[in-house]
């Protein structure tokens, strides 16, 4: 299986998003960068089996990209070779130790 990860730490958008996504995957030249687009060359396009995984997502991006997740999780419950995650940053305890 393919694994394909996808660091939110500097994704605000759906342009970054995209602009990361053409990095990571052999889209076409055509490709309409819109969920619609998104499934069709996940379920037609894109060789399979393949692992799609989301890095370092903040909460507000959990509401950002809510749509794109919603859109995957359907596209992973039709296809038995596509796979998604994703992981929510974390926080570092910046509490300094008292000397």
């Amino acid at each position: 299986m393919h694994t394909i990860y996808i660091d939110f730490t500097d994704i605000g958008d759906y342009e970054d998003f995209y602009a990361q996504l053409k990095e990571k995957l052999p889209l076409p030249e055509y490709f309409g960068e819109n969920l619609d687009a998104l499934a069709d060359v996940i379920t037609g396009e894109l060789e399979m089996p393949l692992h799609l995984e989301f890095v370092n997502m903040s909460i507000d991006q959990l509401e950002i990209f809510e749509d794109l997740l919603a859109t995957l999780e359907d596209i992973e419950d039709e296809m038995e070779d596509f796979t998604f995650t994703y992981y929510l940053e974390q926080y570092e305890d910046n509490d300094e130790e008292e000397k």
